[in-house]
């Protein structure tokens, strides 16, 4: 089986990451959804996404997604609407990657600890409506141990063959400890936390605070992923995003569409996006905050007064930002602000990593795998290295070693030659590449002849 012959199928629930075996980049990336604009009755696919940080699209090109309605073949994770998700399959297939699937296989992912019947419900998708010839299904946690471990042959995680894998999604937040390339399923924690939240957290600030936009979810999504940063001192920065004029590092403008110059917004001074960067070389000279007002530190009123509200001007096609764009991704490490009874990014790493057997606990304290997925896990641009220190603050009392990042962080300069949401996919190219991977693979006759439940065996997961 040639490796051009596989489709290899990173299935997110807000992206499709679609392309062929042995490549290291995927031919498309398709948000996983329909949208229909208020003016129309006919639900459309979106635009592929560009696959570089430094590819340019030309806005004018662009649909006008202003107050659109979005249907999404999975919720939470896991597919509900197979048959949204086979017109979405159906025009990725034939009109984008152009492949006849009966003579080509399969390699998709699948969330952990999906339930049966919608395990069923994707294979009869693959082989029954489409006619794959053959299917391997994986998790995220495992392709992506392989994508770094055959990145860094002599790196740590390819010496001790066991990381851990924090995978920031679209719906939800997973620590999933990996040993020899499998995931232990025992060890995996999850978190009801994802890039979805965290943009209707923002919807509601920005709504609450300057224009309602509710119904904006592409907006809001760009905004997220343009300006949300992870703070390291958050009380130091809720005190900073107080200030006015030149003191003030966080504080950035987004133009809304107006629908006829431009159908998409933008970051109006965006030379101001990375002035929170200087903080890190300690130039504020600002003391910290007491002991005693740490508790107050995310409540978004501390930025903002009552009477303020007042002098917004409503008839500007724009808003400002301030403590939103810290405040949002802390949700991920304290989800109580967000009256949610989770664990927090740091707990949930320590219950992960106990769940495992002691003789592996020093090795997965220090090698961390943080993976952050763009818009599918729309933690995209916030869990960079800086964010590292963050963990650090609130895992004190164990010692790290090296840390690996595959993700997240364009915002972060060092970082920004690398797509971050990408590793899920390169890991499942290169095991699509493999010799054996023929032999690892579920075929339309196997399937045929035993069934759903049995074949699955195969998969170990």
């Amino acid at each position: 089986m040639s490796s051009t012959n596989v489709v290899v199928l990173d299935n997110g629930g807000g992206l499709i990451k679609a392309g062929f075996g042995g490549e290291r980049d995927p031919a498309v990336i398709l948000p996983n959804c329909l949208y229909r604009a208020p003016s129309s009755k006919k639900w459309l696919h979106p635009h592929p996404l560009p696959i570089t940080t430094t590819s340019t699209d030309s806005s004018a090109a662009e649909p006008d997604l202003t107050s659109a309605a979005v249907r999404r073949p999975l919720d939470r994770g896991y597919l509900i609407n197979s048959d949204l998700q086979r017109e979405i399959w159906s025009h990725l297939f034939s009109s984008i990657l152009r492949i006849n699937p009966t003579q080509s296989s399969l390699l998709v992912t699948e969330p952990l600890f999906t339930l049966p019947s919608i395990q069923r419900s994707l294979d009869e998708l693959v082989f029954e409506d489409f006619n794959f010839r053959a299917l391997y299904v994986a998790d995220s946690p495992s392709l992506v141990h392989l994508y770094e471990a055959s990145r860094r042959p002599d790196g740590l995680v390819s010496r001790a063959q066991c990381s851990l894998v924090v995978d920031c999604g679209f719906s939800f937040t997973h620590a999933s400890p990996v040993f020899q390339n499998f995931t232990l399923n025992y060890g995996v924690k999850r978190i009801d936390l994802g890039g979805k939240a965290l943009t209707n957290y923002l919807k509601e600030l920005v709504s609450f605070r300057s224009v309602n936009v509710m119904e904006e979810t592409f907006l809001i999504d760009d905004v997220k992923e343009k300006l949300c940063f992870v703070s390291l001192d958050v009380p130091r920065d809720l005190r900073l995003a107080r200030e006015s004029g030149k003191e003030n590092l966080f504080r950035c403008t987004y133009v809304l569409p107006d629908g006829i110059t431009y159908t998409k917004g933008f970051v109006k001074h965006p030379e101001r996006i990375h002035n929170y960067l200087a903080l890190k070389d300690g130039t504020c000279g600002f003391p910290p905050l007491p002991e005693e007002t740490k508790g107050n530190m995310n409540r978004p009123e501390i930025a903002e007064m009552p009477q303020d509200r007042n002098r917004i001007d409503l008839s500007k096609n724009e808003f400002d930002l301030t403590n939103e764009r810290f405040l949002v991704p802390e949700m991920i490490f304290q989800p109580a602000n967000l009256g949610m009874n989770e664990a927090g990014l740091a707990e949930c790493i320590v219950r992960a990593v106990n769940s495992c057997h002691p003789h592996l606990h020093p090795v997965l304290y220090e090698r961390f795998l943080i993976q952050t997925i763009y818009s599918d896990g729309s933690v995209y641009g916030y869990l960079h290295l800086d964010s590292l220190v963050h963990l650090a603050i609130y895992l004190s009392d164990f010692p790290f070693g090296s840390i690996i990042l595959t993700g997240g962080s364009t915002l972060f300069p060092q970082f920004s030659e690398r797509f971050p949401i990408l590793g899920v996919w390169r890991g499942g190219s290169l095991l699509a590449s493999s010799p054996d991977f023929e032999a690892m693979c579920v075929t339309k006759s196997e399937y045929e002849e035993l069934g759903s439940a049995r074949c699955r065996k195969r998969f170990f997961h």
